[in-house]
C-alpha cells in the first residue's frame, strides 16, 4: 500500500472550518476504490494544524487519486486557507491494513 502522512497548517481564520472547508474532498477521496483510508486529526498543540493520514491500495490507486477531478479541484480551492505548503511523508510498504502496536497489547476484558 502507499501510506501518506501530511501535515497542513491552516490560516488561524479557517482553522475551525478546515473540516468543512476540505469535505468535499475528502468525501470523495474515501470513495475512491482504492482508497484504504483518509483520516483527518486536529493537533492538540497547535489549533492552526491538521494531521491527514491516508492509505491506497497500491500505486495504481495513488496515481488515480492525483489524476482524479477532487484532486485537481483541491490543489485550486484549498491552498487559499493554507498559511504554507504542506509537509508530506509517502512510503509504500507490503501491506494492507494497520498492524498492531504488540509493545501496548491490550488483555481481553481491558
Amino acid at each position: 500500500m502507499i501510506f501518506i502522512t501530511a501535515k497542513f497548517r491552516v490560516r488561524p481564520e479557517h482553522a475551525d472550518r478546515w473540516p468543512e472547508i476540505s469535505a468535499a474532498f475528502t468525501e470523495a477521496t474515501r470513495a475512491e476504490p482504492g482508497c484504504l483510508w483518509f483520516d483527518w486529526s486536529r493537533s492538540v498543540d497547535d489549533p492552526t494544524e491538521y494531521v491527514l493520514v491516508e492509505a491506497f491500495r497500491d500505486e495504481e490507486a495513488g496515481a488515480a487519486h492525483v489524476r482524479s477531478k477532487h484532486f485537481r479541484d483541491a490543489q485550486r480551492t484549498l491552498p487559499p486557507h493554507l498559511a504554507e505548503t504542506p509537509r508530506i511523508v509517502n512510503t509504500t510498504l507490503p501491506q494492507e491494513d494497520w498492524s498492531l502496536l504488540a509493545e501496548m497489547a491490550v488483555q481481553d476484558g481491558g
